[in-house]
């Protein structure tokens, strides 16, 4: 019998099966799909095969991270859960995807991990609980610059910052593509009648956190309040495809456990503590260095009777 594939994801809450977007596509497209998927529900992405999450452990094709290259790959190996699409509901789906990542992404990533307020009172907060020590200081801020980074990227703007202005043309492009999303539905199941498609596995992605995770600042949370026929679309797809996630308590805290099992043996738990404090010590050292924060000057001494100055010498990273 073949080895099940693996799929390696960001843990859930908020009755959510994971609270990262792409990791909310590949799931629901599996389940779509009927794909037998193992799933690791982690908290900690160095622990996946390719250290970014999702991952997909596959036997032919060793592991892939992006969420488009995981949903193929699934095809390859017969779970298609566009199977029976038209031609004209194939290219509709396509046009779909490219308005969710152009109009309604760059929105939900400001929201969620660029906005000062959601992202200390929620964002940072929950991945600074669950991350396991030392980690949980270091990855939460990553992230968000990564995340910072991303936006960049999709709008074009290498200097790109924060502000009333950058939220207000978000939040326009949002609002437009979940009305737009709104009409398409109408009073239909899923997007394409009775059944999932992919489609499906990236508006509801997309949606579903602004639906459960509850923000400060909730202007496209407002909006998608007021499209009743896509709250119930999202609540659908969590009642019918994941069930027991739906019944955990919205906004419910959940402390990781340390990955190691060190930590629960006693006589090492304080050894490990202060490892893992040496080592947040260091990592942050190393970094402040690398990235000029801070810098290590060594003096030289002067040669007498010089008939020139050889200069400054500057270190190589």
């Amino acid at each position: 019998m073949a080895a099940p594939l693996e799929l390696f994801c960001w843990k859930g809450d908020y009755g959510l099966p994971s609270v990262d977007v792409d990791c909310l596509a590949v799931l629901a497209y599996a389940k779509f799909a009927g794909a037998p998927l193992k799933v690791h529900k982690i908290t900690n992405p160095w622990r996946s095969p390719t250290g970014t999450l999702p991952a997909l452990k596959t036997r032919e094709e060793g592991s892939i991270s992006q969420p488009s290259k995981i949903i193929i790959h699934l095809r390859k190996q017969k779970y298609n859960a566009d199977y029976d699409l038209s031609a004209k509901e194939g290219a509709d789906t396509l046009a779909f995807v490219s308005l969710l990542e152009e109009k309604l992404l760059p929105a939900l990533i400001y929201t969620l991990w660029i906005d000062s307020k959601n992202y200390v009172d929620v964002t940072r907060c929950w991945y600074a609980e669950n991350i396991s020590f030392p980690l949980n200081f270091l990855l939460p801020n990553r992230m968000h610059c990564q995340q910072l980074e991303k936006l960049r990227l999709m709008r074009g703007d290498p200097v790109l910052e924060p502000g009333e202005q950058l939220e207000k043309e978000l939040c326009r492009d949002a609002f437009e593509c979940m009305t737009l999303l709104s009409q398409r539905l109408g009073s239909q199941k899923f997007f394409f009648g009775d059944s999932p498609s992919s489609l499906d596995a990236y508006v509801f992605a997309h949606l579903a956190p602004l639906l459960k995770i509850k923000l400060p600042n909730g202007k496209l949370q407002q909006h998608l309040n007021s499209l009743n026929n896509l709250q119930q679309y999202c609540t659908n797809i969590l009642a019918l495809y994941f069930p027991s996630d739906a019944r955990e308590t919205p906004g419910r805290k959940i402390h990781a456990q340390p990955d190691s099992s060190d930590l629960d043996n006693e006589p090492h738990k304080r050894r490990n503590q202060i490892l893992s404090v040496l080592f947040a010590v260091g990592a942050m050292l190393g970094y402040a260095i690398l990235t000029g924060i801070v810098t290590i000057k060594r003096e030289r001494p002067q040669l007498k009777n010089s008939g020139h100055d050889d200069g400054d010498e500057e270190d190589e990273d």
